[in-house]
């Protein structure tokens, strides 16, 4: 139903002027950012074989982990839509952990589940001699670990609103469940998996914490771009002026992916 008068939805003064505070919180320091580049040097900043590499690796790692999220987070968020168990709370309780915890301290778990001495890593390390931690790999992995949540939470919302009913049609018509799964579910859950891949990927691409801390921060091996700025304002790798621009760069980055996903949503048309 169309309002009659939309002058009944404005804020009351006070209300705006707490609203114009909220915004002005993310825009300031976001303006600052700006003010600060050298736009004159910005190509040669980002251009720096320092830059360049944390810039590749931190693409290339991303695009896998958003990879490796839709290939193994569309189960999970499958199974937690569909059932309504003790294990199922007890998941997706667990899976949310990521989200809330300090980056460093899953990056600690990490080192204790695949360290030298790991849970995992341990006994792999003594028949192989092979290490994860402090690998190009383990960047894959930690940024797996802190963006997880985000596929299986877009993705389950979405597989929640879907009517159960038809798949139940197409099961009876003789579909088997790849079919009614790959035909009927996914195609209606499109835009859960288009939000999760989005999310997925720009928080790959800006983890920092568990990176550093199960990955290291070696260049053009585990030196991703937020690792690469940390350096440059602790008097190593990039310059200050290229970490500003690399910063500049990711914040262009996650607002054109963001730009592309709302403009490859389906318009809902107005009652």
């Amino acid at each position: 139903m169309a309002l009659a008068n939309r002058d009944e939805l404005r804020l009351p003064p006070l209300l705006r002027l707490m609203a114009a505070v909220a915004a002005l919180t993310i825009i300031l320091p976001i303006a600052a950012l700006l003010w600060r580049a050298q736009w004159g040097t910005f190509f040669q900043d980002i251009a720096t074989s320092s830059a360049m590499s944390a810039l590749r690796l931190s693409f290339v790692t991303a695009f896998i982990t958003t990879a490796i999220c839709l290939l193994f987070g569309i189960p999970l968020a499958f199974y937690l839509a569909r059932s309504n168990t003790w294990l199922a709370t007890v998941i997706r309780v667990l899976i949310n952990l990521p989200l809330v915890m300090p980056p460093l301290v899953g990056g600690l778990a990490l080192l204790m589940l695949f360290g030298r001495r790991g849970i995992i890593g341990g006994p792999i390390y003594d028949a192989t001699g092979f290490l994860l931690p402090f690998s190009t790999p383990a960047v894959v992995v930690a940024q797996v670990f802190v963006a997880m949540p985000f596929m299986v939470i877009s993705v389950e919302g979405v597989l929640r609103g879907i009517d159960p009913s038809f798949a139940s049609t197409a099961s009876s018509l003789g579909a088997t469940p790849w079919t009614v799964l790959r035909r009927v579910v996914l195609p209606l859950a499109r835009p859960g998996l288009l939000a999760g891949a989005v999310l997925t990927f720009a928080r790959a691409l800006g983890e920092f914490g568990a990176t550093a801390l199960f990955a290291g921060n070696r260049e053009g091996i585990t030196q991703t771009m937020p690792l690469a700025i940390y350096t440059a304002f602790n008097g190593g790798g990039v310059s200050t002026s290229a970490a500003i621009a690399l910063a500049i760069l990711l914040m262009a980055a996650a607002f054109g992916i963001m730009i592309a996903t709302k403009a490859w949503y389906p318009k809902k048309k107005q009652p």
